[in-house]
């Protein structure tokens, strides 16, 4: 069985970087499973090529997201429709506790204690137009602040509100004297740029996105297995 790893794409080169780096990951963790990188657009192999030229054409795609929205339930899933192949699509990586984990390694990482009652977090993420992947973006702040004494909310560098000004605010009011922006990215790319730009604007220290962290690779592996299982029980 193949997995297919499959990112959105970005005309930035550090996104693919980054996705083709998981896919090395996981080879490593698992060096027996035939392991492939495909993006849906602006990267190659286009996703399509890969299906196409699948062996025995019998995989699972695991869409590299964060977010259940557009990409996963609209792009992902009409390109593997067209391709004819025997394909089961896994879930995306989403709020998972190892991901969240990442995160507030980046944070401290970047030198911010979890026992300094100061901080309040913006957990910075891209919007969608589906309100309850908002929602499950907002819960990573809920979930980011276990075993720390920080504050945090989440702020939409696209789309929705709160942005990364009111969210600011917000902490602010709720007595946070130092902010820090951890960015609910796998990568940096262009929206992150943006991001980082508002942080040295208002002199707002920011930690790293995820990256190619091994949890990152086993979060992959997770759903991958979780797909095989629900084929079998199909």
């Amino acid at each position: 069985m193949t997995l297919i790893l499959t990112a959105h794409g970005s005309a930035d080169p550090r996104s693919a970087a980054t996705a083709r780096s998981i896919v090395e990951c996981i080879r490593r963790l698992r060096p027996d499973l035939d392991a492939r990188i495909a993006f849906c657009e602006q990267n190659s192999p286009n996703l399509r090529d890969v299906l196409a030229d699948l062996p025995g054409r019998h995989g699972v795609v695991v869409p590299l997201l964060l977010a259940d929205a557009y990409h996963a339930r609209v792009d992902i899933p009409q390109m593997i429709a067209d391709s004819g192949a025997d394909v089961r699509q896994a879930a995306v990586l989403g709020e998972d506790e190892r991901l969240i984990h990442v995160l507030r390694q980046r944070l401290e990482h970047a030198g911010v204690s979890r026992l300094d009652p100061r901080v309040g977090i913006l957990v910075t993420a891209v919007g969608s137009s589906r309100a309850a992947a908002n929602a499950n973006t907002e819960a990573v702040a809920r979930e980011l602040t276990l075993t720390t004494r920080w504050a945090a909310t989440t702020a939409f560098a696209t789309g929705p509100q709160p942005s990364l000004t009111d969210a600011a605010a917000h902490l602010r009011a709720l007595g946070a004297s130092r902010l820090v922006i951890a960015p609910w990215f796998l990568a940096h790319g262009r929206i992150t740029d943006r991001v980082a730009a508002f942080a040295r604007a208002h002199d707002i220290p920011m930690s790293a996105p995820l990256g190619a962290h091994r949890q990152v690779a086993e979060t992959v592996l997770d759903r991958f297995d979780a797909a095989l299982v629900h084929r079998a029980a199909a």
